[in-house]
């Protein structure tokens, strides 16, 4: 395992001494292209670094040698299309394999990276190239994407790659390429992010944030020389960072690739894990979800020994179903674009289902409440904030780019404040309560919409829920439910009462949702995360939200003297 050359320790006995001996030594001017995957490609040049396949049935295996030569002839390829060191290049490129070589060989440059997903539109294109001042783009073509970059370039003297050219130069340039030296604080990648409840920011991570990754695939995934390991998130978002490149290689897993052209299915996910023997798994609950409902029986599922969950909290339902099917628990994980992994369920504890866990080394986690003070009472929640008094844990990023007032209002006091929320439990795990903007006052509670959640999705006609608060002149603000049904069930008064019963059979009564709206879909951002703060805002647009949607469902007269 390549990690281990930058721990102090090889195998720790505990979680004590995970946490006292896992922090990473950094060497200086650390490079993860030259002193990682070059160095891998000396040693083991036939270990596999990516295994892609597609949905059209092509499959590609590429090695750390085959690596580390091609990302030296794109790098070539680059400075000849008038690339530097320090350029920010946007990049388009779904799952393609050529997106590991390119950001290898950007690595190499020094150019700077910002991986973007192929779902957004000209205008998000055109805001991006603004804010990052890119001069470059390189995006595979999709059918779609290059339309929308070419009318969010106009005239803006822009040049924009393409992924065939980049799969050409692979062959074409030579791959013997003179290392660019940079300093570990230099900006290596830029990632944007999804924008849930403001216009993306730039999160802006150094050359050392590869090694805070060691905490992610180690420790989190439990990867290990021989394994291979799929996250399920595309190119363009820092999940791919988390799971589809740094740790992994120092890990010693091979990464493995499915690059889908439609909608996947529970089925296309449930195939590619069999017929690739992968070991280990993440993805989002949503895709849990998903496989759960399938037919899991049709697939041999016996090589996956290793699962894990982020991006939303996981409703304990999902783990016990994917544990009953599979034998496998579910180890949530918790972080940002902005960081690392930072709280996860490591192999030391048992995980509790819906918990994120406890800190990873090298991160000092507080709560906070509204003035500042650190809460240590248990069940109290407070604001998830990274004590950087004494310095950064590898794997937090710098800052946003080109935004020192962004900056700024993410660190204080010695603290980068995550605007999260949580509480610790008696035995020191950390429990999700949701975004600060997300949480609920009513009547005086604070109401966590991600717990009313848990409890309606335990119900068979619950298919997904948003929980958000809705003006209320009594109570400040009500619950309130938009809920999409299962098949088979309807929308009607019965079902309304069986709902709100559910939560307060399962949940303190204040918690059950007053209002609830049956729809089709729910507002989603482009990484699949739930617009909460576009459903009040509908709602707020709205001249009175409490009684018109009573109405439609039925809530009368005698639910609101309860």
């Amino acid at each position: 395992m390549f990690a281990t050359r930058f721990l102090k320790k090889e195998k720790f006995d505990d979680y004590n001494d995970y946490v006292q001996n896992a922090v990473p030594v950094v060497p200086e001017n650390f490079n993860f292209a030259y002193d990682v995957v070059d160095v891998i490609a000396r040693e083991t040049p036939d270990k596999l670094a990516v295994l892609w396949v597609n949905d059209s049935g092509d499959r590609k295996e590429i090695t750390f040698k085959m690596l580390s030569d091609m990302s030296g002839s794109v790098a070539n390829f680059l400075r000849a299309r008038g690339v530097v060191r320090g350029d920010t290049v946007l990049l388009f490129m779904r799952r393609r394999w050529e997106y590991w070589v390119l950001m290898m060989a950007m690595h190499k440059l020094g150019a700077i990276p910002i991986p973007s997903t192929n779902q957004l539109k000209s205008e998000d294109i055109k805001f991006r190239i603004k804010a990052a001042e890119s001069k470059t783009i390189i995006a595979f073509d999709d059918g779609v994407i290059m339309a929308e970059i070419k009318s969010a370039i106009g005239d803006a003297g822009v040049q924009l790659i393409d992924c065939a050219d980049v799969s050409s130069a692979c062959d074409a340039y030579p791959a013997e390429f003179e290392r660019v030296e940079n300093k570990n604080t230099d900006t290596m990648v830029v990632y944007f992010t999804s924008g849930t409840t403001d216009m993306p920011k730039m999160v802006a991570h150094n050359f050392v944030y590869p090694l805070g990754h060691i905490n992610t695939a180690v420790f989190w995934q439990r990867l290990c020389d021989g394994d291979i390991h799929f996250t399920l998130s595309e190119s363009g978002w820092a999940k791919c960072s988390w799971g589809k490149m740094y740790g992994q290689w120092l890990a010693g897993a091979t990464v493995f690739v499915f690059d889908f052209s439609r909608v996947f299915t529970a089925n296309d996910l449930l195939r590619a894990i069999s017929e690739n023997k992968v070991t280990s798994f993440c993805a989002p609950p949503t895709a849990y979800k998903m496989m759960i409902h399938a037919n899991m029986k049709k697939f041999d599922l016996s090589s996956l020994v290793k699962a894990d969950v982020a991006g939303e909290a996981l409703n304990p339902e999902v783990y016990e179903q994917f544990l009953a099917k599979t034998g496998v628990k579910l180890r949530e994980g918790f972080g940002q674009t902005e960081t690392s992994v930072l709280l996860f369920n490591n192999q030391w504890i048992e995980p509790k289902p819906g918990s994120m866990g406890v800190p990873a080394a090298g991160w000092d986690i507080q709560l906070l409440d509204e003035r500042g003070r650190r809460i240590t009472d248990a069940n109290v929640v407070g604001e998830i904030c990274v004590n950087v008094k004494d310095g950064k844990p590898l794997g937090l990023f710098q800052g946003y780019h080109k935004n020192e007032k962004q900056t700024q209002n993410a660190y204080r006091d010695d603290f980068y404040r995550t605007g999260d929320m949580a509480y610790l439990d008696a035995d020191g795990y950390f429990w999700f309560v949701g975004r600060n903007d997300d949480l609920i006052k009513t009547s005086g509670y604070r109401v966590s919409p991600f717990e009313v959640e848990s409890v309606l999705l335990e119900h068979p006609a619950v298919r997904e829920v948003a929980v958000t608060g809705v003006p209320d002149a009594s109570r400040g603000q009500a619950v309130k439910a938009t809920i999409v049904l299962n098949k088979y069930f309807q929308a009607n008064d019965v079902l309304l009462r069986q709902l709100q019963d559910h939560v307060k059979t399962n949940t303190a009564h204040y918690k059950s949702p007053r209002i609830i709206e049956f729809v089709d879909t729910l507002p989603m951002t482009i990484s699949g995360k739930i617009r909460r703060a576009l459903i009040r805002t509908l709602d707020s647009a709205k001249e009175t939200i409490v009684e018109p949607i009573k109405n439609t469902i039925g809530l009368g007269k005698e639910d609101e003297e309860k």
